[in-house]
């Protein structure tokens, strides 16, 4: 295990993971398969009972510290947690197999398998802060004094610009807290729409200047660039004024020689300041707990909230759009952060009038004349559907097939205010007829057509709008 720690050219946190898994996993041969502590002994069957004691494993079996987990030990495993312990597993066997340490006896992506029933829990799952919440976070940490910073006993360990500077990146960027940590030294641009002033070339204004974040090589991708807020390029030009001249320190990710933004007394600012420091201190200014229903408020769900608003906005941005500004590889990735709110979807079910298009009102006329008069008993019609452009005489006609087609159904009757449309349709018709060299099925269509034309156009109009009316609804 010391080898391969010593051999992976993982990250150091990531190879410190799978190391402390591996441990757990050693305890546990110790414990009950001390034949196969060698992992050249492993075999199929040794794999495969190890899923099934991880599957129904709980929080503190293997341990050797539960400082940090004392509320929790006892607890069964959560889907994420086994899937971390299959996954250093394979690629511990990976590697040393690639690396021919011992001979390939099973194939780790197979025998060590995440079990679908545990591969249903798992996804992405970005806890959105709720908006009254994270408007009082936004409130806290653009009115952030020096009274608000935390004490010790040599006062103040941080100026307060640097922690408004960390506070308003953290507010406003949408950044891990990684890259946050990472930012370096004039990292912000401003883009500036220069028009002259007065027709005077040498004097320009600088009007809805653009501030441009550089963000550096981070978890998923290569460096790129963003627009932000320009009250996050004024915070931090206002610590970049007052900063103290550092010394570089060596970029964890890419091994550059930098100078960080965010340093001082020669230290660089932990990338874990966010989550220990800020946003309590934000908490107690605000009034707000630390957690809420879905836990704790961490500098990683700021990222997942911005991402949300930014879709569910008056004018959203695209997926695609989202995906850029996050700085995702894959749009895959951007789906699981775009989250549409109850109130965008409610917004979205409303206008696509569900209910509207399924069960739809027609006014039903009822021609008492016709009624009183006999003419209904002797097979007149008396009843009229209002379909807006016609009249319909069939008495069952919530339950007509050809309700599309009334202008080919001898129950149709047309307004008068339509008849001018049917002549106009008539005549083109005619035109085409005698203008349009047709084959036999094509002139049978339009002779079909105009025939049915020349029927709606001898048909009288009912005389309901002569006669009193009684109106009622009809679901349709």
């Amino acid at each position: 295990m010391d080898r391969w720690h010593q051999t992976s050219t993982l990250t150091p946190r990531t190879r410190g993971n799978v190391r402390a898994n591996l441990l757990k996993v050693g305890r546990w041969l110790q414990a009950e398969h001390p034949d196969a502590a060698d992992p050249a002994d492993w075999t199929r069957q040794t794999c495969a009972t190890w899923v099934a004691r991880l599957d129904r494993m709980n929080v503190g079996d293997y341990v050797q510290r539960t400082v940090n987990i004392k509320g929790r030990v006892g607890k069964p495993l959560s889907a994420g947690a086994k899937e971390g312990q299959l996954a250093a597993l394979r690629r511990f066997f990976s590697d040393c197999q690639e690396w021919e340490w011992f001979p390939r006896r099973f194939d780790p992506q197979r025998a060590l398998a995440t079990p679908r029933s545990i591969a249903a829990l798992l996804g992405p799952n970005p806890r959105v802060i709720a908006d009254e919440i994270w408007a009082k976070l936004l409130w806290a940490g653009l009115n952030l004094d020096q009274d608000d910073l935390p004490q010790t006993r040599a006062g103040h360990f941080y100026p307060i610009q640097l922690v408004r500077a960390i506070t308003v990146t953290w507010l406003f960027s949408g950044l891990r807290s990684d890259e946050i940590a990472r930012l370096r030294l004039g990292c912000i641009r401003w883009q500036h729409d220069e028009v002259p002033i007065s027709g005077d070339s040498d004097q320009v204004l600088a009007r809805d200047a653009v501030c441009l974040l550089d963000v550096p090589t981070h978890k998923t991708g290569t460096a790129f660039t963003k627009p932000v807020d320009p009250i996050l390029g004024q915070a931090i030009e206002a610590w970049r004024t007052v900063r103290p001249d550092q010394p570089l320190f060596d970029d964890r990710r890419t091994a550059e020689r930098v100078h960080p933004l965010f340093a001082f007394r020669a230290r660089r600012v932990s990338s874990s300041y966010i989550n220990n420091t800020v946003i309590p201190m934000l908490c107690r200014k605000a009034g707000v707990p630390a957690a809420d229903v879905r836990g704790n408020i961490t500098s990683h769900r700021a990222r997942s909230t911005i991402a949300s608003q930014l879709y569910n906005a008056k004018e959203p941005m695209t997926l695609f759009e989202l995906q850029a500004w996050l700085g995702h590889r894959s749009p895959q990735s951007t789906q699981y952060y775009a989250k549409l709110t109850p109130a965008t979807l409610t917004r979205a079910y409303t206008d696509a009038g569900y209910f509207e298009r399924n069960v739809r009102t027609i006014e039903v006329l009822i021609d008492r004349d016709a009624v009183g008069s006999g003419a209904a008993a002797a097979g007149e019609p008396w009843q009229y559907y209002d379909l807006g452009y016609g009249f319909c005489n069939y008495t069952f006609f919530e339950q007509c097939p050809h309700r599309m087609a009334c202008a080919k159904c001898d129950f149709y009757t047309p307004k008068d205010s339509s008849k001018a449309l049917l002549l106009e349709a008539k005549k083109n018709l005619q035109r085409m007829l005698a203008a349009v060299p047709l084959n036999d099925d094509e002139r049978a269509a339009v002779d079909e057509g105009k025939t049915a034309l020349d029927g709606l156009l001898q048909r009288e109009v009912p005389p309901v709008a002569r006669t009193p009316a009684v109106r009622s609804l009809v679901g349709v």
